[in-house]
């Protein structure tokens, strides 16, 4: 059976974006919670460790000393009139008190899975504070100050040959995708609702890479009401025959949720099966596997969809019927959804199939 590893702090969600920010640090409580209240810690292949904080020197693998200083600064509470120019100062990315800590720890817990991975200390690892992928090395983006992706894969090209990270986040991974875009020992995969119609506008079929580093940036962009049949097609078709020509020494994903039909920022329509059927066909392709958390801004789904991406990483399964606990705290009845939206218009899977088709040519895949 797997060892599995969860990195859990009540620190990741003392502090925060505001409270009628979108990214609410309640979501990692109630995760937290609600595999509690299942035992799911309490199986004899689980761990639960503490993460730690990130040093300057770490974040400088991916982020300028400047932006980090700045970060410092801001977080502290002095004042800056260029903020703009470093990303902060609007709804998206307000400066709150705390900040350098916050996201900090983030990093430093995806650094301590990758750590304890290489060390043969577990086969996955899940830092699910983390998965900030919209970050820049000298700017904010998209709810994100530090981006904990980009950093640990850069620590983990010091100690493996070749790393695949794979994006199921709603929006596309621009943030990991820059930071590789001309290297050949990242293979960066990215599906997403299409650029032309979501932040951050990215994510296009034609984005390759270039130099050294063309046909290892993959981008599957999903027209919006894509739902699970259609999108679990996509993923076979690409994802799964990449990752066995790429033969990575370790997968790292980002398990954004927000592709979930209540999301209020997107417009993807998977449900809790459809998701939890892509935890699995990741869990299949990833014998050494770092999972970091990502969007995901309906509170009700993101504990739910994130216990079963647990479960499926630990091997447990748990009752659909809520704990009565966490029922009696913040409602709902059960762990998988109980409805499911309205039919996928016809167009959807139609685009999506042209899609596949030009990125098997892109990438020369049967």
């Amino acid at each position: 059976m797997r060892q599995a590893l969860f990195l859990y702090s009540p620190q990741v969600w003392q502090t925060g974006h505001g409270s009628n920010h979108p990214l609410k640090p309640e979501r990692l409580q109630r995760t937290y919670e609600l595999l509690a209240e299942y035992g799911a810690f309490k199986a004899p292949n689980v761990k639960v460790i503490p993460p730690r904080a990130a040093s300057d020197d770490e974040l400088a693998l991916f982020h300028t000393r400047e932006y980090i200083d700045v970060v410092q600064q801001l977080s502290s509470g002095s004042y800056r009139q260029d903020v703009f120019d470093y990303g902060f100062g609007s709804e998206d990315n307000p400066v709150f008190a705390g900040m350098r800590e916050l996201v900090g720890l983030s990093v430093g817990s995806a650094l301590q899975g990758a750590e304890l991975l290489l060390k043969g200390s577990c086969d996955v690892a899940f830092s699910y504070s983390g998965g900030l992928h919209h970050a820049a090395p000298n700017r904010a983006s998209g709810f994100c100050v530090f981006n904990d992706a980009a950093v640990v894969i850069h620590w983990l090209l010091q100690h493996v040959q070749r790393v695949a990270y794979v994006d199921i986040d709603v929006h596309h991974g621009d943030g990991v995708q820059d930071a590789f875009y001309s290297s050949d020992r990242v293979l960066t995969i990215s599906l997403h609702q299409d650029g032309r119609t979501l932040f951050p506008g990215t994510g296009a079929m034609e984005e390759i890479g270039i130099g050294k580093g063309q046909g290892y940036s993959v981008n599957v962009p999903l027209p919006p009401y894509t739902g699970n049949d259609t999108y679990l097609w996509a993923f076979n078709q690409i994802v799964p025959p990449l990752l066995e020509r790429f033969n990575p020494d370790i997968v790292v994903t980002q398990l954004g949720v927000d592709t979930h039909y209540l999301d209020p920022l997107a417009h993807l329509e998977l449900t809790t099966k459809g998701q939890m059927a892509l935890f699995e066909a990741l869990s299949r392709l990833a014998p050494r596997w770092l999972a970091l958390g990502g969007g995901g801004y309906d509170i009700s789904v993101v504990p739910r969809s994130w216990t079963l991406a647990f479960g499926v990483m630990s091997g447990q399964s748990f009752p659909d019927e809520l704990p009565t606990a966490y029922r009696t705290n913040y409602g709902g009845e059960s762990l998988q959804d109980s409805f499911s939206p309205t039919t996928e218009p016809p167009f959807v899977r139609e685009s999506v199939e042209l899609v596949v088709l030009k990125l098997k040519k892109l990438h020369s895949l049967s």
